[in-house]
């Protein structure tokens, strides 16, 4: 007769080849834990799964394993990746509910855990794992057998747990009436005289007669433990017709790895593009509109986890941060590399003002309204608010009214604390560069080379980094002792000349004192010190690294080509030169992985990486882009922000992000105000803190007609790029609708494909489902995208393209020190980045008064400087403060915290 079990594993050989097919490299991986010698089930479980193409990890613990060892190797599969799936071969008496439900669900292939059981008696059946020794009894009986089920009677006698739970859900369902029994119940007579199918879950005891198993009753002997793998004999004398124990087992084994294959069937089938299931929350918006904090405070976010696996992310793919923020692991990018990408939005503004345009908002706003009220999958992409500005002048950066992202306090402060990262990595950096220097000024050659390739328990060798900074000198030697003394000499000194050191010290305050100190004084210094600086943390190039990075690979090469000096010979010292390379990757490696949070309206937002918009690009992270882009499919949309107007965020954008990433943006949504428009065109000056002027509050046709002029050059500005630009207009409520009308005629004639006024802060993503018919529409067009220049062309000239096509400068000015570095960084082979201009943003020139469309000027460049690791070059447009200072109110004046609730109060 066939084996047991035979067809079931060539039907899951065939699925699982099917599945392979589509993905090769794919083999699942079920671990078995087995706790004692008998090896008879783990020689059946491994011929089984090799057959059906399976592998299998047999984890052996000793017999007498306590339940606290048994659960520590459940906990380490259960996080376990490679592995897909979990069964226990422990004794009857060890299976305790501690053990049971320490194992995941979803790897659960025995359908022991309180959740699996459920769902089954729920008639979740499709949906969980079913007891594979359940299964075989009821296929043995209507297969084997050929029992009819529907009416029998069945009695189960001495089966415990989950084996009586399975077996008494699956006989109901197939229309059965079922008892349970132990052997010791009183009533058990009566019950075996009145079954039609009696079903023996454990030896009978030699007390029970055998007369009471009426002859011709079907009596189904599994009399021994099943799941510890022990087979057992038929118990003696009874009579009756069934399959015996060890059919049982080779069917369960079977069905055990059947249910395997049909979890990544399942699992395969979850990756294909949906439209995601997600639950949106609902907004009740109250009028007069509350300040930000309060809107995020009354509604309650859902649980990260939950919005996760709603937008199709695995459970191994996160990594929570209490309840309402998740990192997502870049192995997603790896699962999802055939999948579509979906359509690539960029929000940019106008020329910014005091009075702000709202570009966080209108990005929040509008991905509320693809995905809660058109039914859209969309993704926000924003950047990580530094600390400076949340207790400095600006507050928070998490969008305003009904379209921000909560909870809004997490957002501002710390969040997943990517910048302590930064902060950590790019200060160890600085300290390795003056330590270098100190102990060259203080020791020989030989006694520096003896101290930095030291012996350790008896063994020299270079390390892994050393090894490479020997093969850039052209040393092949591998042996420590085999240098030459001039060999040991280069190795070993760097020669930094401290004139030229570029790389500073970071915080993530605004500090104005510490923008220039002398480093250096303490008395073990050996009189070595210098000039040095602090500046922002978000300035740091380890910041701009992480925002242009697509792989943890990639990210380790650009920190460790980061240029922090040159030597004394004009050539350029690096991270790698000093050897800490490996040790900032470790400091970052958490820092890389996106962090996953949501909206008002519980739809998704990345928030990753802060770049400074002046000296950097301004915009999030390459990572979280392209993962967002995989995760909404080829009908979804990504959603992300650039930094100041498009003059400076949308270009760098364009011409170092989109060369960076590969990415093809889809449509620019440029964002402007009525409010700030009226400034540009003439209007008076505004002060923090003072009430606004009649011009801003009362309409003014003439006013906002002669702003548009701003508007109009920034539509140009991204015409220049081929992409189309749709125009949302931030309503106020002071805004009248002539006004209105007259900013969305003016933009449509200046080249806008579309321009339409949005309501998204006082009613969030139903005031922007215009704006969002309106992209929709827009990034239908084939797109025309084009960079700006090539980047092959001297700096000189990449610089003058920059300035006269974008921001209208008549020519450029190099100052004697410019020049200088263009000459030096041209020398030392890095004329071929793109440029990153560093220029105020409150102007479309190099002079922040300068509202409107300034004309005639001649763009003064100061200086250049170099982000080697970042892969740009970076000019200074005048002079330009890499540290923020404090106000004479900072916003901290606002910001206490309830220590009754532990409410953070006052914060925007």
């Amino acid at each position: 007769r066939a084996r047991p079990g035979q067809d079931v594993i060539q039907n899951s050989k065939e699925v699982l080849s099917l599945l392979q097919g589509k993905n090769p490299a794919f083999k699942p991986v079920l671990a078995i834990i087995q706790a004692g010698d008998d090896n008879l089930m783990q020689e059946v479980n491994q011929n089984l799964a090799e057959e059906a193409g399976l592998n299998i990890a047999h984890i052996c613990l000793p017999a007498d394993s306590s339940e606290d060892e048994i659960i520590d190797e459940i906990l380490k599969i259960n996080e376990d990746t490679r592995i897909h799936g979990l069964a226990l071969q422990i004794s009857e008496t060890s299976f305790s509910n501690k053990i049971l439900n320490a194992l995941k669900p979803e790897k659960d292939v025995d359908g022991v855990t309180d959740v699996n059981l459920g769902k089954l008696v729920r008639g979740d059946a499709h949906e969980c794992f079913v007891s594979p020794v359940a299964r075989a009894v009821i296929e043995l009986l209507e297969k084997s057998v050929g029992v009819n089920l529907d009416g029998k009677k069945i009695l189960v006698i001495g089966a415990h747990g989950s084996l009586e739970a399975a077996l008494q859900c699956l006989f109901q369902r197939k229309g059965s009436m079922t008892m349970s029994s132990q052997w010791k119940t009183p009533q058990l007579q009566s019950k075996l005289h009145e079954a039609d199918i009696v079903i023996l879950g454990s030896p009978k005891p030699e007390e029970i007669p055998l007369s009471w198993i009426q002859p011709g009753t079907t009596v189904f002997n599994c009399s021994h433990d099943f799941l510890s793998g022990k087979l057992g004999c038929s118990s003696p004398g009874i009579h009756g017709t069934g399959p015996i124990a060890e059919d049982v087992s080779l069917l369960a084994a079977a069905l055990r790895i059947q249910n395997m294959v049909s979890s990544r069937r399942r699992w395969f089938c979850e990756q294909q593009y949906r439209r995601w299931r997600l639950h949106c929350l609902k907004l009740q918006p109250l009028s007069p509109v509350p300040s930000d904090i309060e809107i995020s405070r009354a509604q309650t976010p859902k649980a990260v986890d939950i919005l996760a696996k709603e937008i199709g992310l695995l459970a191994d793919e996160i990594e929570i941060y209490g309840k309402s923020k998740a990192k997502v692991r870049l192995s997603l990018l790896e699962r999802l590399k055939d999948q579509a990408d979906g359509k690539y939005v960029l929000v940019a503004g106008i020329t910014p003002t005091p009075l702000g345009e709202g570009k966080s908002t209108v990005t929040i706003g509008l991905v509320q309204a693809l995905t809660a009220h058109l039914n859209i999958n969309s993704f926000a992409c924003l950047r990580q608010p530094s600390q400076g500005p949340t207790f400095g002048v600006k507050g928070g950066a998490a969008g305003g009214g009904y379209a921000q992202v909560i909870p809004m306090e997490e957002f501002n402060l710390h969040l997943t604390g990517d910048i302590h990262a930064i902060t950590a990595a790019n200060n160890l950096l600085a300290a390795a560069i003056d330590t270098r220097i100190l102990h060259e000024n203080t020791q020989t050659d030989k006694a520096l080379y003896n101290r930095l390739v030291a012996s350790v328990n008896g063994v020299r060798e270079f390390s892994k980094i050393q090894l490479a900074r020997l093969k850039k000198l052209g040393i092949s030697k591998t042996d420590p002792s085999a240098l030459t003394e001039e060999e040991m000499r280069k190795f070993a000194r760097l020669d930094i000349d401290p004139s030229t050191i570029t790389w500073q010290r970071v915080m993530d305050t605004n500090d104005r004192l510490l923008r220039k100190i002398t480093i250096g004084q303490g008395n073990t210094e050996k009189g070595f010190s210098r000039q040095a600086q602090f500046d922002i943390a978000v300035a740091s190039e380890v910041m701009a690294v992480l925002a242009l990075t697509d792989s943890l690979t990639d990210m380790k090469e650009r920190l460790g080509r980061m240029v922090v000096a040159s030597d004394r010979n004009g050539q350029p010292v690096t991270t790698g030169d000093l050897g800490v390379t490996g040790a900032l990757t470790v400091l970052m490696k958490d820092a890389i992985k996106p962090n996953l949070m949501q909206t008002l309206e519980g739809t998704p937002v990345f928030v990753h990486a802060g770049p400074f918009a002046n000296i950097a690009h301004g915009n999030s992270s390459v990572l979280a882009d392209k993962i967002a882009l995989k995760l909404v499919g080829e009908e979804g949309y990504v959603v992300t922000e650039a930094g100041f107007g498009a003059d400076i965020g949308m270009e760098k954008f364009f011409n170092i992000k989109c060369r960076a990433s590969g990415l093809v943006p889809s449509v620019v949504v440029l964002v402007a105000t009525v409010r700030a428009l009226k400034m540009h065109g003439g209007g008076p000056s505004v002060t923090a803190g003072v009430p606004l002027k009649k011009e801003y509050t009362e309409e003014n046709l003439q006013l906002v007609a002669d702003g548009c002029c701003n508007l109009e050059k920034q539509i140009q500005i991204a015409q220049l790029f081929g992409v189309p630009v749709v125009v949302a207009l931030n309503v106020f409520r002071t805004d009248t609708r002539a006004e209105i009308d007259l900013v969305c005629e003016l933009a449509k004639r200046a080249g806008a494909f579309n321009a339409v006024p949005c309501y998204h802060w006082s009613i969030g993503g139903k005031g922007s489902v215009d704006l969002a018919q309106a992209v929709r529409e827009a990034a239908s067009k084939k797109s025309r995208f084009q960079f700006l220049y090539d980047v092959q062309l001297p700096i000189v000239e990449k610089i003058r393209t920059i300035a006269q096509a974008v921001y209208g400068a008549e020519d450029i000015e190099l100052s004697p020190e410019a020049q200088s570095k263009i000459d030096r960084y041209t020398e030392q082979g890095f004329g071929n980045l793109p440029i990153c201009m560093a220029k105020t943003h409150l102007s479309l020139s190099h002079q922040p008064d300068k509202k409107g469309v300034p004309k005639d000027f001649i763009l003064p460049i100061s200086d250049v400087r170099a982000s080697i690791g970042a892969g740009f070059i970076y000019p200074l447009v005048g002079t330009m403060s890499t540290m923020p200072g404090l106000p004479t109110r900072p916003c901290f004046y606002d910001i206490d915290l309830d220590t009754e609730t532990e409410q953070v109060k006052g914060l925007f």
